[in-house]
């Protein structure tokens, strides 16, 4: 059955395209190839709308899933003519929205209140609609201008179903395209599913929303509304409402006199402070969602909405990211080519000096370039070249951050494209590096961490004991001779006092030490004694 409904969404998808008038789409397919021919006995019909509109409108069509993709493509002018491009910008903000009387009635059953009930005030027409939610205004009784968000009716049903769909093509993909074990597009299909499903929850999406807005308090370069949690379910999020420019609105914003070189140099602050610093990062960053407060031009600040998708990654992620970043910014290839062995990107038998040579052919062009001159598309595809010479492998957890890069560079074209990205970026990368050696930082650390640590040592002395246990037994199953084990024991017994007494001398030492207690002697004192006390336990 799941099968069949399969093969109808695929049918179903191919008859949409047909409708819009996308014919070279479908005929173009594996399933219609052998057959091409009857299409120059089918008369062609003429169309008055552009190939852009009817893009978008099969798109649209087509659901959730395929309008994110139409977003995505959207930010990319260098890869499609203007005309297509324009029509598929519609899709951030200008989806056909459902029903009010449908958001109404789903108010109703998540807080048991009508509308007027629960606010002061609230606007049946939407602001806006997009691929999973729509937007309304309202005023809550207070007086506070905000706008609620409420979840499609039956969109998780739609985007389930296009997920079947691409984990079909998925899978086809792996078993009979070469390729496809490398791209690992069954992962990749798995975490773009993770993510639309957690853009589901708006619950989820407020709390990314506050964490963010806790990260820039007092920022002068991006503002994150406020989250009124009394107002929010897991299909209703409501928010301060903002106002400000649209990124997109260019004019608007060279009208009112905005700097836009520093705003487009923000952005890209913005992004890397988020994925380093803070580790948790905006990756829905299409014009839809970005507004610019312009209150004061020689200084515009960045305001953000619609946090249903955001990013983060493992600390091993980011320090590999970060050193390939600033191993490019250097220059130096063998640097990124080592770091994609150690990180475990390709093969550990990869030969470094070969993998660095095929970076440096694909890289060097690029440098000492504005960014109008760089086309990361390009770059892409020849690092794709690169990637299958060394079987490269896809990272699924990278995805999202890719994606969100794209949508940068997008809007950076868009605003400044004299924008030297790298040149922005490295300082922030630099300090990031420098704040991961610092003794201060790993005191800060220490300190912050310090109850679960002493738990730890509590519990240090129970678990050696079970290690020489453990060691003991083995060595008897090993050897298949009794053995006395009061003298292991009982070593291991006096070995883990010791080592338990020295470690906390020693963290005490350098407690004293980073914290700058006067006078600074019985902090070195301690240190020094729980050093010596820990190596002579351990021998």
């Amino acid at each position: 059955m799941a099968r069949l409904r399969l093969i109808l969404r695929l049918l179903g998808i191919q008859r949409i395209l047909i409708r819009h008038g996308l014919e070279e789409i479908v005929w173009a397919t594996h399933l219609f190839r052998p057959i091409g021919w009857l299409r120059r006995l089918i008369p062609r019909r003429s169309r008055r709308e552009s190939l852009g509109s009817r893009i978008r409108q099969a798109l649209e069509e087509l659901g959730p899933i395929f309008v994110k993709f139409g977003q995505a493509v959207s930010t990319r002018r260098d890869l499609l003519p203007a005309d297509i491009i324009d029509e598929l910008a519609k899709l951030q903000d200008q989806v056909p929205p459902f029903p009010s009387q449908e958001a109404l009635q789903i108010l109703a059953t998540a807080f048991g209140q009508t509308a007027d009930e629960l606010f002061g005030g609230f606007e049946r027409e939407p602001l806006a609609a997009a691929s999973v939610a729509q937007v309304h205004g309202a005023t809550l009784p207070g007086g506070e201008s905000v706008v609620v968000k409420i979840l499609r009716p039956g969109v998780r049903r739609s985007i389930e179903r296009d997920l079947a769909v691409l984990y079909a093509i998925a899978e086809l993909a792996e078993r009979y395209w070469s390729d496809g074990p490398r791209l690992r597009a069954l992962e990749v299909v798995s975490e773009f599913e993770k993510t639309l499903l957690k853009e589901l929850d708006l619950m989820r999406e407020a709390a990314d929303a506050a964490q963010l807005r806790r990260n820039f308090d007092g920022s002068d370069m991006l503002y994150v509304p406020e989250v009124y949690w009394d107002y929010c379910r897991p299909n209703v999020l409501t928010m301060e409402r903002i106002s400000g420019v649209p990124i997109s609105d260019i004019d608007a914003l060279v009208s009112a006199g905005t700097n836009i070189r520093r705003l487009a140099e923000n952005g890209v602050t913005i992004f890397f402070t988020q994925v380093f610093h803070h580790n948790l990062f905006h990756a829905d960053m299409h014009p839809g969602n970005i507004f610019v407060d312009v209150s004061d031009p020689e200084h515009p600040r960045y305001v953000a909405v619609d946090f249903g998708i955001v990013g983060s990654l493992s600390a091993r992620d980011r320090h590999y990211l970060a050193g390939n970043f600033l191993a490019f910014f250097k220059r130096d290839y063998r640097r990124v080519a080592q770091l994609h062995v150690d990180s475990g990107w390709v093969p550990a038998a990869t030969r470094v000096t070969e993998l660095e040579a095929a970076i440096r052919a694909v890289c060097e062009p690029i440098f000492n370039k504005p960014l109008k001159e760089i086309s990361f598309g390009l770059v892409l595809l020849r690092l794709f070249d690169t990637a299958r010479q060394f079987d490269m492998e896809v990272q699924p957890q990278l995805v999202l951050l890719q994606k969100t890069l794209l949508n940068i560079e997008g809007l950076g074209r868009q605003l400044y494209p004299e924008l030297d990205l790298w040149a922005t970026a490295q300082p922030v990368l630099e300090e990031w590096m420098r704040q991961r050696t610092d003794p201060r930082t790993h005191l800060k650390r220490l300190v912050d961490n310090w109850p679960q640590i002493s738990e730890d040592l509590l519990l240090l002395p129970d678990a050696l004991h079970k290690i020489a246990r453990r060691a003991l037994e083995g060595q008897e199953e090993n050897t298949r001779e009794p053995i006395q084990e009061s003298s292991f024991v009982r070593q291991a017994v006096n070995v883990r006092g010791g080592i338990f007494t020295g470690a906390v001398l020693l963290l005490a030492g350098v407690l004293w030490i980073g914290l700058e207690v006067a006078p600074s002697w019985p902090g070195w004192v301690c240190a020094g004694a729980g050093f010596v006390l820990t190596i002579r336990a351990g021998h």
